[in-house]
């Protein structure tokens, strides 16, 4: 049996490749992959070279080094099953289904503290990253009681940002995405109004008392949403920007409104946690707290398609020809 592994090789080409399935070192494990979820946000940017060649793939993580420069691997949600232990690691570890942020390949050597052990069914716990992300930007975002919070895009880590936030006593909850099923799904999951684009956001955001949302999410990946995003932010709100737009330019407006507004915009990202928090959080709680989420949600409504890895190239042409069908997609090793 050989190994499969999954590289990018240039733009909307992807192929994989065998090799010998590898043996663990004294220090490391073998894990054979179940399945491993695509980041639809991020993988296209790869797929369609709208990704900075340059740039690290992602330097707090041992399995993604290198830049984003063809051929590469990429991926950051396998889960699977240790087969082997080297002679330095507890035999224990053998048999226990772990998660990884690792390319999507069928087998792959870690050591043990690069693997999350999960007592989840696979399909689930490949959210494990995604539910992560959505509950970081919550985190960066401070929402508080009664406030009116938006969200533009209902990808798979924006419905996770939206189930985070329907635990909170918000004042209203509304989700931005053009696709009616992700409209519906949001709503599903707490958002308490689903619309199609800014333009209908407004009234759904304003009150009596104030005019605009307090907190706005972009998760979209569009860089024109950032615009609406920053325009639907009522006075002295806050934008949490999600998003990673890869070579794409964001064109903003700020000659109007914006320049008296006092509207914060703020990055975030997962791999590390803000140093506002850093006192109290550190990776290992926040993933503690995600797991326990993933436990009481609903989410076999986030997959739409799984694929055998042999057929990846199937996998990336839907999600990049047809988002209104494609959300949650799934490469499976057999």
């Amino acid at each position: 049996m050989a190994a499969r592994s999954l590289y990018f090789t240039g733009p909307r080409e992807v192929t994989v490749r065998e090799r010998p399935v590898p043996d663990p070192g004294p220090d490391q494990v073998r894990v054979r992959t179940e399945r491993s979820a695509i980041s639809p946000g991020t993988e296209l940017l790869l797929y369609r070279d709208e990704a900075p060649a340059g740039v690290e793939i992602d330097e707090t993580i041992d399995a993604l080094d290198g830049t984003l420069s063809y051929p590469l691997q990429y991926g950051y949600a396998a889960v699977g099953r240790v087969t082997a232990t080297g002679a330095n690691v507890d035999a224990d570890w053998e048999g226990r289904r772990v998660f990884a942020f690792h390319p999507h390949e069928s087998h792959f050597l870690a050591t043990p503290s690069e693997l999350i052990p999960v007592d989840q069914p696979a399909e689930r716990a490949t959210l494990l990253a995604n539910a992560e992300a959505a509950v970081n930007f919550v985190m960066d975002g401070r929402p508080r009681v009664g406030d009116r919070v938006a969200v533009f895009g209902q990808g798979i880590v924006g419905l996770l940002t939206t189930a985070v936030l329907a635990e909170f006593p918000l004042g209203e909850l509304v989700t931005v995405d053009p696709y009616e099923r992700r409209r519906e799904l949001s709503e599903r999951l707490g958002a308490d109004a689903a619309v199609a684009d800014a333009g209908a956001l407004g009234d759904a955001v304003a009150s009596d008392h104030v005019d605009g949302a307090d907190l706005t999410f972009e998760l979209s990946g569009n860089p024109d949403a950032l615009d609406d995003a920053i325009d639907a932010t009522g006075y002295a709100g806050q934008v949490i920007v999600g998003s990673w737009y890869g070579d794409k330019p964001a064109t903003l407006h700020l000659g109007g409104e914006f320049h008296r507004s006092h509207v914060r915009v703020q990055s975030s990202q997962v791999s590390r946690i803000d140093p506002d928090h850093s006192g109290r959080w550190d990776k290992e709680r926040r993933l503690s707290l995600v797991r326990d989420l993933l436990a009481e949600l609903d989410v076999s409504a986030l997959f739409s398609h799984e694929f055998p890895v042999e057929r990846a190239e199937d996998a990336y042409e839907l999600l990049d020809d047809a988002p209104e069908r494609a959300l949650g997609v799934v490469l499976t090793y057999q």
